[in-house]
C-alpha cells in the first residue's frame, strides 16, 4: 500500500490566496489519518466513506473539498486492485483491474495459469468521419512475455505475424456485434502479452480481457461476453486445453458467448469430427462462458463506470427513411424479384434507384447531412431484401432457401502444374494450384508462436488471393491484407486434416478468386481438395465447403428477441451483405474439419446454430457428390514432371570429400542443378530435385565428386602408400590413386621423436608400408602407422584397386579389397 499512499501525499490542488497556509495544516492532518485507515479499509465503498468524513472535516472551503473528493475519484484505481477469481474447474481464470494503464477507458489482466495478458480499451468521444464502426483491435506477442530475445537483426519486435493478426481478427469478430449501432467513434483494443507459461494459449484469454475492459469502461457496449476454448481429448470434452491437451485433441473449438446464452462467435478446426459431437462441445463451451459473464459481471458492480452519454448515434432519421419507402420500395422490390439478374446488373439497377433516391430526398431535406441520405436508402434496400425473404421463402436467384447454385469443375487445367483445378459456384470462380517443393521450405514459425502453440514448422499451407478485378473493381495490388490471410487460414484448417503428415514434400496451395459473389473462402476448400487429388497427394477424402446465412425479424419492443428467421443455404454476396450472419463449415462426408461464425447480431440462440450445423451437413454431401463426378479420389501417381526425392549415402570419413572445403561441392552441386538437399543421419543426406532432368544432372555431379570412395580396407594389414606431399606434421599419402589423401603424423613415422618429415629423408612420390588400424570414432579418420612395422618380421604388403562405395537412393555402398 505503500505506493500509492506516497502519491496521495501530493495532489495536484490549485493554491488559493490567503488560505495556502490553512490548507496546508488541513491536508497534512487528513492524509497522516488516511495512512493509518488504509490498512483497515477492506473496499472500496468502506474506504469511500473513510474518505469524504475526512475531506468533510478537514478541509475548508466548498471549492477546495470538491477539487479533493474530485482528484480522488479520478485517482481511485491506484487505491483499489480488485482481483476476481473464476474458480469452477476447470476455468480457474483470474481477472484483475485497477492496477495498470489507468489513463485508459478500461484495463483489464486476465491470468490463467502463469499466463497473463493485459487488454486496454480507449475511443474517442468525437465522432470519426467513417461510415462504419472504426474498431481496431491489435493483438501483440511480446517475446520478453516468454522470456526470449527476437533474432532478428534489431533484436525487438518487427511487423505483425500471422498468428497476431488472426488472433487480432477473432477478438474483433467477439465484440463488435456488440456496440451500439450507429457508435461511430475510433476505438482500440490492445491486447499485450505480459507472461507466456507455454501451458496454456493467451488467445482466449485475450478475448476475455477486451471484454472485461470495455465492460469497465465508460464506452457504450452491450457485453459483457465469455470465451472458452473446447478439445476433444481421449472423446471426452476439456474446457481451455493446456499446450500438450491440445497436441492430441481432435477439436479446436473457440465458442464465445452473450448474455443468456447467446452465440456470438464459432471458430474451429476439427479432425472429422462427428456432426453431434461439434454440437455436444459448442453446448458444453457456451454452458462455461456464462460462468465467465457472471464473474465480469461482478468484477463491473464493485469498480466498473457509468457509461458515456453519446452525442450522436448515426442512424438514419425515422422522417428520412418513412419518405424513401415511398419513393423506393417498389422500384427495389420489383429488382430483387427479378431472377434473370447477375450480380453487376442487379447492382447496376440498385445504384439507378439509389441514384434518383437520393437527389429526390436532398430535393425533399435540403438539411439533411449526406451520411443521413445514404444511409436512409440503405435502410429501406435492406428491410425489402429481407422482407422478401422472410415472406415468400425465395430469394433474388430464384432459389429456394436450401438449393445449390449451379457447380462445375475442372483438374489439370495446366499440365505443366503440380495439380491445378477450377472451382465454379454460380457467379464464385476460384482457380486452386499445388506446389510441392522440399521439407526445407516449410513455413518456420516464430519463436514466440512456437513457445504458446508449440509449433516449429508446418509443410502444409493454402494462399488465399483476392485481386481486385474479381468484384470488377481497381485497386492497388500490394501485399497480403487481414481477410485475405483469415480467409486462407480458414481454408488451410479445412484441408489439412486429410493430408498425410508424413508426406515427402511440402505442399502449397494457392487460390486465386477471379470472379466472386459469395462464399469465396469455401469455394477454396473445394478448388483446394480438387486440386490436391489431381497432383497425386494421397488426401484420405475429399473436402468441400459451404456458407449458411442468416436473416431475422425481431421483435420492435425489444431488439434482442429474435420473433422469426430464415436459414440460407449457399448465400450470394448480397445476401451476405444484407444478412445477418456468414456460417461457414467445411468437411468430408464422414465429419467436419473447419467452422467459422461470423455473426452480426449481438448473439443468436443456440437452436439456430445447431439448425445451420445440420443444413450446412447436407449442402456439403451435395457438393462431395458433384465434385466426384470429376475426380473421385486421387491419382496413383504425380505427374512426370514433378519434383523427386532420393536419398544418398556418405560414410563419415567421405563426408569432407562430398561436402567440399566451406561446402563449396554442395553449393556448387545447388547452384547447377536446383536440388535441394539436408542432412537426415550421420551418413544419410536427402536430395530433392523440383523435376527428374535435375535430378538426372545431381547424380552424375555426385559421382564425379565422389568416385575416390575407399574401398573395404582389412584392420591389420599392412599396405604400400604414396607421399603426395610433406607437411611439418607429417606427411599426406594414398593407399590408391583415387583415394583422398590422409595424415600420417610424424609419431607414427618412426620409433625416434622427429619434429619434420625431412628428418627421415621422405620424399614426394616415395613408397612406405603402412598399417591400417581402422578409423577414428569420433571423426571417422584413418588410423596408419609406419612405425609399427620397424621390425625383423617381413609383412605381406597389398595393393589396392578403385573402388566407388557413395550410392543414390540408399542402397548399401559396394566395396572390395584384393592382395598381392
Amino acid at each position: 500500500m505503500g505506493g500509492p499512499v506516497a502519491k496521495l501525499t501530493n495532489p495536484p490542488l490549485q493554491e488559493q490566496e490567503g488560505e495556502g497556509e490553512k490548507r496546508t495544516v488541513c491536508l497534512y492532518r487528513m492524509f497522516r489519518l488516511l495512512r493509518e485507515i488504509l490498512c483497515e479499509a477492506t473496499s472500496l465503498g468502506l474506504l469511500l466513506s473513510y474518505f469524504s468524513s475526512l475531506v468533510a472535516t478537514f478541509t475548508p472551503g466548498k471549492q477546495l473539498r470538491t477539487s479533493v473528493c474530485s482528484w480522488f475519484l479520478l485517482s481511485k484505481q491506484g487505491f483499489s486492485l480488485e482481483n476476481l477469481n473464476i474458480c469452477p474447474s476447470p476455468l480457474n481464470l483470474k481477472f484483475s483491474s485497477g492496477k495498470l494503464a489507468r489513463f485508459a477507458d478500461g484495463c483489464a489482466v486476465v491470468q490463467l495459469g502463469d499466463t497473463s495478458v493485459m487488454v486496454t480499451a480507449v475511443s474517442k468521444t468525437k465522432s470519426s468521419v467513417s461510415q462504419f464502426m472504426p474498431l481496431v483491435v491489435d493483438y501483440r506477442q511480446k517475446a520478453a512475455a516468454a522470456g526470449r530475445i527476437p533474432t532478428n537483426y534489431l533484436r525487438r519486435e518487427l511487423g505483425t505475424t500471422d498468428k497476431e493478426i488472426l488472433t487480432s481478427r477473432v477478438i474483433d469478430r467477439s465484440i463488435r456485434p456488440l456496440f451500439p449501432a450507429g457508435y461511430y467513434y475510433d476505438t482500440q483494443i490492445l491486447c499485450n502479452l505480459l507472461a507466456v507459461d507455454g501451458i496454456n494459449d493467451p488467445d482466449v484469454l485475450a478475448i476475455n480481457g477486451a471484454s472485461a475492459a470495455l465492460a469497465l469502461s465508460d464506452i457504450p457496449w452491450n457485453g459483457p461476453i465469455g470465451a472458452v476454448r473446447v478439445g476433444i481429448v481421449d472423446g471426452k470434452l476439456v474446457i481451455n486445453p493446456t499446450r500438450k491437451e491440445m497436441s492430441s485433441s481432435m477439436l479446436n473449438l473457440v465458442v464465445t458467448g452473450g448474455p443468456q446464452s447467446q452465440i456470438v462467435m464459432l471458430e474451429a478446426a476439427a479432425d472429422n469430427v462427428l456432426q453431434q459431437d461439434l454440437s455436444h462441445a459448442i453446448k458444453t463451451g457456451l454452458k462455461y462462458t456464462q460462468q465467465i459473464i457472471q464473474g465480469i459481471q461482478q468484477l463491473v458492480k464493485k469498480q466498473g463506470t457509468a457509461k458515456r452519454v453519446v452525442e450522436n448515434l448515426f442512424v438514419a432519421p425515422a422522417e428520412i427513411v418513412k419518405y424513401t419507402k415511398e419513393l423506393a420500395s417498389d422500384e427495389l422490390c420489383k429488382v430483387f424479384k427479378d431472377f434473370n439478374h447477375d450480380k453487376i446488373s442487379r447492382d447496376e439497377e440498385i445504384n439507378k434507384i439509389r441514384l434518383k433516391t437520393e437527389e429526390q430526398l436532398r430535393e425533399k431535406f435540403p438539411e439533411a447531412e449526406p451520411y443521413a441520405i445514404m444511409e436512409s436508402f440503405s435502410v429501406v434496400s435492406k428491410d425489402v431484401f429481407r422482407n422478401l425473404v422472410l415472406s415468400n421463402c425465395v430469394r433474388c436467384d430464384g432459389r429456394d432457401l436450401t438449393s445449390l447454385r449451379n457447380i462445375h469443375c475442372e483438374v489439370d487445367v495446366f499440365n505443366m502444374l503440380h495439380g491445378s483445378a477450377l472451382f465454379q459456384r454460380g457467379q464464385t470462380q476460384v482457380l486452386c494450384t499445388v506446389t510441392f517443393d522440399s521439407l526445407e521450405s516449410s513455413v518456420k514459425s516464430d519463436l514466440i508462436t512456437t513457445a504458446v502453440s508449440g509449433i516449429k514448422d508446418k509443410n502444409f499451407m493454402l494462399h488465399y488471393e483476392f485481386p481486385p478485378y474479381a468484384t470488377n473493381e481497381i485497386g492497388r495490388v500490394t501485399g497480403m491484407n487481414r481477410r485475405e490471410l483469415g480467409h486462407g487460414a480458414l481454408a488451410e484448417k479445412a484441408l489439412k486434416p486429410v493430408v498425410p503428415q508424413d508426406f515427402p514434400f511440402t505442399i502449397r496451395v494457392t487460390s486465386e478468386v477471379l470472379e466472386s459473389n459469395g462464399s469465396s473462402s469455401m469455394a477454396s476448400v473445394c478448388g483446394g481438395s480438387l486440386a490436391l487429388m489431381d497432383a497425386g497427394v494421397p488426401v484420405s477424402s475429399a473436402v468441400a465447403g459451404v456458407a449458411i446465412g442468416l436473416i431475422t425479424k425481431t421483435n420492435p419492443m425489444n431488439n434482442k428477441e429474435i420473433e422469426d428467421y430464415r436459414l440460407l443455404t449457399d448465400i450470394l454476396g448480397i445476401e451476405d451483405y444484407y444478412g445477418d450472419m456468414d456460417f461457414k463449415m467445411a468437411g468430408t462426408n464422414k465429419g467436419i474439419t473447419a467452422l467459422q461464425a461470423d455473426i452480426k447480431l449481438p448473439g443468436i440462440p443456440l437452436r439456430i446454430v445447431m439448425e445451420a450445423i445440420q443444413q450446412a451437413t447436407v449442402a456439403k454431401r451435395e457438393i462431395l457428390k458433384i465434385m466426384n463426378q470429376t475426380i473421385a479420389k486421387p491419382r496413383p501417381t504425380r505427374k512426370e514432371n514433378g519434383p523427386v526425392v532420393e536419398t544418398v549415402h556418405v560414410p563419415v570419413s567421405k563426408r569432407t570429400r562430398f561436402v567440399g572445403p566451406g561446402g563449396y561441392n554442395l553449393k556448387k552441386l545447388q547452384a547447377q542443378t536446383g536440388i535441394t538437399l539436408s542432412q537426415l543421419d550421420e551418413e544419410t543426406y536427402s536430395v530433392f530435385a523440383p523435376t527428374p532432368s535435375a535430378m538426372d544432372e545431381a547424380r552424375e555431379f555426385i559421382s564425379a565428386i565422389c568416385q575416390d570412395d575407399e574401398v573395404l580396407l582389412e584392420f591389420g594389414a599392412v599396405y604400400a602408400a604414396t607421399i603426395v606431399e610433406i607437411r611439418d606434421a607429417g606427411v599426406m599419402v594414398k593407399l590408391y590413386p583415387n583415394m583422398t589423401p590422409v595424415l600420417l603424423h610424424n609419431s607414427q613415422l618412426d620409433q625416434r621423436k622427429i619434429n619434420h618429415p625431412s628428418a627421415l629423408g621422405l620424399q614426394v612420390g616415395q613408397e612406405i608400408k603402412v598399417k591400417y588400424f581402422g578409423r577414428d570414432p569420433s571423426d571417422g579418420r584413418m588410423r596408419l602407422s609406419h612405425k609399427v612395422l620397424q621390425s625383423p618380421v617381413t609383412p605381406v604388403v597389398k595393393t589396392l584397386t578403385d573402388r566407388n562405395s557413395i550410392v543414390m537412393s540408399g542402397t548399401s555402398p559396394q566395396s572390395s579389397s584384393s592382395s598381392s
